[in-house]
């Protein structure tokens, strides 16, 4: 995708705005399994012994928050008077977007129109800077394991994302990482090396700005947590942040402004772009 998108075409961000909801197929068939049990006279708990799953994953099945394990679906269709319903709509279950968690998808959209993306990271190295290997070995490393079957459609659409850095080449892409984030091991030396190269690679173009923020660089304004900024545009700007299970876009003026100055404070206390391309090549030196 390159610049240039029309007001048309921009998603809509009301205040108060929720995540979207999970897949539409997911919910159908989570109903199905509702009507189902309530119509055989099954608690979900009673349910939940009889197909070999808590209660509470029964709960998650049926509110359309969890893809199904095929034994829950040969369990349920068992129990449920064994009408194939089950087993054929299982077929065509869909998690939305995959790889992406329900709460991020509608950021994930935003990104694809923002005429600017600013991006703290304290945790983990960005997305959009992740190497294949280091990607796969967060997915890989995610609790609840991520199924085999779908860890590939989780690496493509990753790696999708990354795309945007040089196909808008004219958007500018600001990232500031805390220095522990590429300090923290994965993998061997050989994997450790790729993602420094990748990263390297992928701030290397005018447009994309990497800044690390040193350890001795102390206590400063973006200790709350990670944070993303973006600009749609029709000028409108908008934050988001994320915590263990759930995301929040924020559209507040005010509160949106507020967590612009405290990037633009984190950007004068961070390495600047050459300083910070500098660290990296020595971290991967010392491999």
């Amino acid at each position: 995708m390159t610049g240039g998108v029309g007001m048309s075409d921009e998603p809509m961000v009301c205040e108060g705005e929720r995540e979207p909801d999970p897949s539409g197929s997911l919910r159908t068939f989570g109903a199905v399994v509702q009507a189902l049990r309530e119509n055989a006279g099954l608690s979900r708990a009673e349910f939940g012994e009889l197909v070999r799953f808590s209660k509470h994953t029964v709960e998650s099945v049926e509110l359309g928050r969890r893809m199904p394990d095929e034994s829950f679906v040969e369990l349920a269709e068992e129990v449920l008077g064994n009408t194939g319903a089950l087993r054929r709509s299982a077929r065509f279950l869909t998690r939305g977007e995959a790889g992406l968690a329900a709460w991020f998808r509608r950021w994930a959209r935003l990104e694809r129109v923002a005429v600017s993306l600013c991006t703290y990271e304290c945790r983990l190295v960005p997305g959009l800077l992740q190497s294949e290997g280091y990607a796969r070995a967060v997915f890989e490393g995610t609790v609840p394991v991520a199924p085999d079957d779908q860890m590939e459609s989780f690496m493509d659409q990753r790696m999708e994302r990354q795309r945007m850095l040089f196909e808008r080449p004219t958007t500018p892409f600001s990232f500031i990482v805390e220095e522990h984030v590429f300090r923290r091991r994965f993998g061997d030396a050989a994997q450790m090396r790729g993602l420094f190269a990748h990263v390297l690679e992928l701030s290397a173009p005018r447009n994309v700005t990497l800044q690390i923020v040193p350890v001795e660089a102390g206590l400063h304004a973006c200790l709350d947590g990670p944070l993303q900024l973006l600009e749609i545009p029709r000028g409108q700007r908008l934050a988001y942040s994320e915590g263990q299970q759930n995301g929040r876009l924020i559209s507040d003026p005010k509160e949106v402004s507020l967590l612009h100055q405290r990037y633009d404070t984190l950007r004068s206390q961070a390495l600047n772009a050459q300083d910070s391309r500098g660290l990296l090549e020595r971290l991967r030196g010392e491999l």
